[in-house]
């Protein structure tokens, strides 16, 4: 991969001196997050989406959760200490985050919102999460993840 192919992701483990693994692939928008692991050729119990929500009190929350699972909303209420949350809108993500749809990271937004990874990230010694890009990923350990993005653990899915 030459330099100029680095996303924000990279370069954002890269200054934190966290051990990764990139891949890319052609990017397709279109791709589910299990066609995606099946690129990769990975579990897809490995490899996890990320989800932006707002709480009712206009706080945003970040989630991440295996690809083949759903965001249960009332455990992500919980988890986050809100009553209610909601996920947020496609066109709002590009603005708040700095990422499109398809290319959300936990790492590397434009403002660190309180983020959540799923408890079986735990059972796994490496995991995968977007680079920040469509059509690129790093593969990295969760508790470098859950350091770099300063995440909690947490029961967050149906």
């Amino acid at each position: 991969m030459k330099n100029s192919d680095k996303t924000n992701v990279m370069r954002v483990l890269e200054q934190k001196k966290i051990a990764y693994n990139s891949y890319s692939y052609e990017p397709d928008p279109t791709k589910t997050g299990e066609e995606i692991a099946a690129i990769l050729h990975e579990d897809a119990d490995r490899v996890f989406k990320t989800l932006v929500t707002q709480g009712k009190a206009g706080q945003y929350y970040v989630f991440v959760v295996p690809v083949k699972e759903e965001l249960d909303l009332k455990k992500a209420a919980k988890a986050a200490g809100e009553k209610a949350i909601a996920m947020i809108h496609q066109k709002e993500l590009l603005p708040l985050t700095g990422y499109v749809h398809g290319g959300c990271s936990p790492i590397g937004m434009k403002k660190q919102f309180p983020t959540f990874i799923h408890v079986s990230a735990r059972n796994l010694d490496r995991m995968f999460v977007s680079a920040g890009k469509v059509g690129f990923q790093v593969e990295l350990s969760p508790e470098d993840l859950a350091e770099t993005a300063r995440c909690t653990f947490a029961d967050i899915i149906k």
